[in-house]
């Protein structure tokens, strides 16, 4: 399974980069590919290829702000939560996303 997202909390800075970390860590554990961009006090950081997005199977917004480009994801699977919710339970994200495409696909 191939996840895109986007990481943004309403500072900027920490909650951003630790739900990046963690969303990624998770999905490598579960044996996905993941790519997720960082929208932050120092601009957007690991900015998805259009490309990564057409492959994707999922998109997963950790937000807690109004990202730039979410337009971008129009007519893909998108599931989105605050920064909190990957950082406290990324595996649990992980594995939500891995049931919506599945439903999806059945």
């Amino acid at each position: 399974m191939k996840i895109v997202g986007v990481a943004a909390c309403t500072v900027g800075i920490a909650h951003t980069y630790i739900a990046q970390e963690k969303l990624e860590n998770a999905a490598k554990k579960a044996g996905y590919d993941i790519s997720i961009e960082t929208q932050g006090t120092i601009g957007t950081e690991n900015e998805l290829t259009v490309k990564q997005i057409e492959e994707a199977d999922i998109v997963i917004l950790a937000v807690d702000v109004k990202i730039a480009g979410r337009e971008r994801f129009e007519g893909k699977r998108i599931i989105q939560v605050p920064t909190e919710v990957a950082v406290k339970s990324p595996n649990k994200l992980i594995e939500k996303a891995k049931e919506v495409v599945e439903q999806e696909k059945a």
